[in-house]
């Protein structure tokens, strides 16, 4: 098992992502967070600096890497065989709020800084990430232009879950998991349209389904 002594920059950052949220709830996403972290991993903040020439936001970053990867180890595919697609949706962004709930300042703050306008792009990026990986817990194969439609809506339903949460004070989030299930049920009526809506695919040519067959060639 390597020390985080001799750990690589990379092997440092994934360490430190998962301890950061503890501190930064008190000292924000900041350099005595870091220092803080690095202290109760036990290697020196010098080298935790290292890790982070990104700031705040590359600490964010790495703090939601950690959920991403503790997610598909809590979600194997032999576990989400049996759901229905909505109930694999549900319970993947459940999941993530389970483990962003003992952080809720941080994540408070964590969303603040997203929300400057310096980092649009990195929340951007952050949230299509976050929805990736959850489309791809879920199963997802999509080829088409659906892959990316997938992603922006879903992307859009987790961060106005995660606001919610926020300000939810009932047991359990029961105020969230309503919210969550209303917002889904909006989807999946938009989905049952849209496919009611669309032309059969033989009797047209789509540019974006032309697209998507570009980023993944039909095998």
């Amino acid at each position: 098992m390597t020390t985080p002594q001799d750990m690589t920059l990379d092997e440092l950052r994934e360490a430190l992502g998962a301890i950061l949220p503890t501190h930064a709830a008190f000292d924000g996403w900041s350099p005595a967070a870091l220092e803080a972290s690095a202290d109760q991993l036990g290697v020196p903040a010098d080298r935790a600096r290292l890790a982070f020439p990104g700031g705040a936001v590359q600490m964010i970053d790495a703090w939601f890497a950690t959920i991403d990867r503790a997610m598909a180890a809590a979600f194997p595919p032999e576990r989400i065989a049996t759901m229905k697609i909505r109930d694999r949706i549900r319970a993947l962004v459940l999941f993530r709020i389970e483990m962003v709930a003992p952080h809720r300042e941080a994540l408070r703050r964590a969303l603040a800084i997203l929300a400057l306008p310096t980092n649009v792009a990195q929340a951007t990026r952050l949230g299509w990430r976050a929805a990736d990986a959850m489309w791809h817990g879920a199963g997802d194969r999509a080829a088409d232009f659906a892959w990316y439609s997938k992603r922006f809506t879903l992307s859009a339903l987790y961060a106005s879950t995660l606001l919610a949460f926020l300000d939810d004070e009932s047991e359990h989030w029961a105020d969230t998991r309503a919210f969550l299930d209303r917002r889904i049920e909006d989807v999946m009526r938009f989905e049952r349209l849209k496919a009611r809506l669309k032309p059969h695919p033989e009797r047209y040519f789509s540019p974006t389904r032309f697209l998507g067959r570009l980023r993944y060639p039909a095998m």
